[in-house]
């Protein structure tokens, strides 16, 4: 958080003038002076992102100084600095609102490395705070997120709601697609209507046909009676037709046919039924390499693929991650009866480092389990899951000093594919557009490196 302003407060020069030396090095826009008394006349007139203070001084001392800037700034971070190293002395600075504690002769580089800490949690705090306001603000439970993949997802589904064309959702599993679906129903000219979803890989080829067309009474084993289908219950609003590249593929050009003719025939029945429902589909799988293999039908494709909404993975996500932690947070209080109200910055950053392999629902899991695990008013990072907290981030790293770092360049781009691939899930042909080569090239270099049998994880 370089170009920060710290005031550093110290009636010695001798200890102030090097400590302002080196936070001037690191970047920081650093003044000094030598009272408490100063120190609070310059923060009420200035902006101070931290202070950095001596706790014995004539006068105030540091830890009254931390007292008032908790009654008139609470929101400012101080970072105590004595000769006296005590146990008592770190509990009196921290229960007086100190940020962190260091005794003389201060260790430089550790400071530079405290207050660097210090300045990124209180920028997350002040974040968090925010989003609470934000979210305690908003009663509405759409396409929550402000990162520009976000903004770009709400502006698309705004434009389309108003529409009546079919939709896809692709994405990861756990992206939020079904929220997705649900927006644009709500914000159609059919919110009205009856908003229906149906998870095609949940049902085997014949109950899922009496599932979205109704069957008569008597039609198989155990109908005992007529029972109208999901497209007919969604008659006037939505059907969402989930995880749409499980569907077989015979009962995929029953769905064309139905789509087409905009028509359903019950099955045991000689009569088809028309509708008015508007489809959406969903699925995390690459459609297009599923028609090349024989798995989807390329004419359902198009018939459903009118326009497709990609919904980016969290990781990509940015600050959203936070956004949607507080959503989860209050309402997973709410639901439990319990007082957590936020986050700490510890546990917030626990979380921006994750790498959230699934996804939103991934993190609303996490958060309910840290509510009702929540010993304090605020998650802890001992709250998170151990995954989430004890998350180291894989990255390649082309810094390095030791010739023994370096390795052969087909060695850097296995690694680099086997990264890309792991990013999107195994996903070849999403992994082969990003590294721009086409999924034969691909598997032929996994066949070199002894990994052709993962072909069928394209998922």
């Amino acid at each position: 958080m370089a170009n920060a302003r710290i005031l550093v407060v110290d009636d010695d020069p001798n200890s102030s003038e090097p400590v302002a030396l080196a936070l001037t090095d690191s970047g920081y826009e650093v003044e000094t002076r030598s009272s408490a008394e100063a120190a609070l006349a310059y923060v009420r007139d200035n902006d101070v992102d931290l202070v950095v203070s001596d706790i014995h001084m004539p006068g105030m001392d540091g830890i009254e100084l931390c007292r008032a800037f908790a009654a008139e700034r609470a929101d400012m971070p101080v970072i105590i600095v004595t000769g006296h190293s005590s146990f008592q002395t770190a509990v009196d600075a921290l229960r007086a609102g100190a940020s962190d504690y260091l005794t003389k002769p201060v260790d430089l580089a550790m400071l530079e490395q405290r207050v660097e800490r210090t300045l990124q949690y209180a920028r997350l705090e002040i974040e968090v705070k925010r989003l609470r306001r934000q979210v305690a603000g908003s009663a509405d439970q759409g396409i929550i997120g402000e990162s520009e993949p976000m903004k770009e997802v709400n502006a698309l589904i705004e434009r389309v709601a108003a529409t009546g064309v079919s939709v896809l959702l692709t994405g990861e599993s756990g992206t939020g697609k079904e929220v997705a679906a649900r927006a644009i129903h709500d914000l159609s000219p059919r919110k009205d209507g009856a908003f229906v979803a149906v998870n095609c890989a949940a049902l085997p080829e014949n109950l899922l046909e009496s599932e979205l067309f109704g069957h008569e009474r008597g039609a198989f084993t155990d109908a005992k009676r007529a029972r109208r289908g999901l497209f007919l219950e969604a008659d006037g609003g939505t059907l969402l037709l989930d995880e749409i590249g499980e569907m077989p593929i015979t009962m995929q050009a029953k769905l064309l046919r139905a789509l087409q003719e905009r028509r359903v025939r019950p099955v045991g029945s000689d009569r088809d039924h028309p509708f008015d429902t508007r489809v959406i589909a969903a699925t995390n799988r690459d459609l297009e390499e599923s028609i090349q293999e024989g798995s989807f039908r390329e004419d359902l494709y198009y018939r459903l693929n009118v326009v497709n909404i990609s919904l980016p993975p969290l990781r990509q996500r940015g600050n959203d991650i936070m956004l949607l932690a507080q959503r989860f947070i209050q309402d997973f209080a709410t639901r439990h009866g319990v007082g957590v109200k936020g986050i700490a910055p510890d546990a917030a950053q626990c979380l921006l480092r994750y790498d959230w392999p699934g996804n939103v629902r991934e993190l609303m899991n996490a958060i309910e389990r840290g509510v009702a695990l929540a010993r304090f008013d605020t998650l802890q990072v001992v709250d998170l899951p151990e995954r989430i907290r004890d998350y180291t981030p894989q990255r390649l790293s082309f810094e390095t000093n030791s010739p023994d770092d370096f390795v052969t360049l087909e060695e850097l781009e296995r690694r680099y594919i086997l990264r890309c691939l792991e990013a999107h899930g195994g996903n070849k042909s999403a992994a082969g557009r990003v590294l721009g080569v086409d999924r034969k090239t691909l598997h032929r270099k996994l066949a070199r490196w002894g990994m052709q049998g993962e072909e069928s994880d394209d998922e």
